[in-house]
Parts: C-alpha cells; structure tokens; sequence
C-alpha cells in the first residue's frame, strides 16, 4: 500500500514569517544580543539564504549563540515567550486548513525545514503535524547545544537526503510513497523536482517563474511579510 505524505516547509510557507530570522530579532528585544550588529550579521545571513548561497553551519552558530549562552532554564522559557508573542499571531487560519485538509485525507504530515530544531519543534507541535524534519543541533559533554549542526541540514540537496533516510526509518524508500510538497522558495528546487505533486505555496519571484513554467499549482496562504 502506497503511503501519501504532506510534505510542509514552514517559513513563509506555513506561516507568513521566517521563524529563525524572528527568534533572532526577538533574541534583541530580551537584551541577548547588540541590537545593532546582530541586526546588521541577520539581516546579511537572510539576504544568504534568499540568494542561495546561505554557508548553513556559520549562520547556525551565530543563530543559536544567544541561547546557548544563556542556558537551558532561561533558553526554554524565552522559547514559550515566542511562541506567545511572535508565533501565535502569525499563525493563519488558510494553513490551519490546508493541514486539516491533509489531514482528513489520511496524509502523513511532516514539516521539513532549514530552521533549526530548537526554534521549530514547539512551532510544529502548536500546527498539530506528526514528523518534524530540521536542522538537528549537536550537543556538548554536558548534553547541551554546542552551536554546530549534527548530521545533514536539512537544506537544498540536503532535504532530499535528509527525507530519504526518514523513509528509510520507516521500513520505506521513494517508490513506496505519493508525496505533495509545499514550499515558498528556489531553494526548494531539489524536493520539489523529487516528489510527484510539487505545490509553489506563497512562492518567491524566481519560484513563481520556475512553477510557471512548468505547469504546477501555485498556491497563495497569505501574503509574504
């Protein structure tokens, strides 16, 4: 028997904002970071990752210092405030549809995505999916998160990589299953070209230019903030 599977990104795809790009900006608001020179290494680390050419394993270790320093107890609760604060808001009434209309088609839900696990985690458990797929983060002596990644990001290429050993776990490999990916970005190209139902989904210029011209379906959530 055929598994079907809803494949998801999240940034700008399932929400309207980029979740690692907001934990940043949010890391400022609690007095983390500088405001001025995290702000400037975001914003350049953003532009990266729009373009392409996001070098993954040096942003991460930017990305998670300001937690990192702070440790375990002040890292989660910090994490409950974005939740409240940044991702409640941001969640749309047209994606909570969209994964209930997977849902009650007896999909398998996974969210794979380049963020890291530690900001994503309590975000896909707040949008009800079943398998979450992120950038893994590799821990210390002390079982904490020593700013490097573990594995494969789940990123570009690597997101198709990371998949196949996810259907591999599952005792599954790419003819065992009919998938649909949703995503918002060129960077996506690679797991978009793999699945057999490739959705653009609140797509950027050069996605929407690409789906264009190969026939597939765009679909607008919500507009891009």
């Amino acid at each position: 028997m055929t598994l079907r599977l809803a494949l998801f990104d999240l940034d700008h795809t399932l929400l309207p904002i980029d979740s690692d790009y907001a934990w940043g900006q949010f890391t400022i608001e609690l007095g983390w970071t500088d405001p001025a020179s995290f702000a400037r290494r975001n914003d350049e680390f953003y532009a990266q990752y729009q373009a392409g050419t996001l070098d993954i394993h040096a942003y991460v270790r930017f990305a998670t210092e300001a937690f990192r320093l702070r440790g375990p107890a002040a890292a989660d609760a910090a994490r409950r405030r974005f939740m409240q604060e940044v991702i409640e808001p941001a969640i749309r009434t047209p994606a909570l549809d969209l994964i209930d209309r997977h849902r009650q088609a007896g999909d398998r839900l996974v969210v794979i995505t380049a963020t890291n696990e530690f900001v994503t985690r309590p975000i896909v458990q707040r949008l009800g999916l079943d398998e979450l797929i992120a950038v893994q983060l590799a821990r210390d002596t002390n079982g904490w998160y020593s700013g490097e990644i573990e594995g494969i990001p789940s990123m570009r290429e690597g997101k198709v990589q990371r998949m196949t050993h996810w259907l591999l776990e599952q005792g599954l490999d790419w003819n065992g299953i009919e998938a649909t990916f949703y995503s918002d970005s060129t960077n996506d190209l690679p797991l978009l070209t793999r699945v057999q139902h490739p959705v653009a989904t609140n797509p950027d210029v050069r996605l929407r230019e690409h789906a264009q011209a190969l026939g597939w379906p765009i679909l607008e959530l919500f507009d891009r903030e």
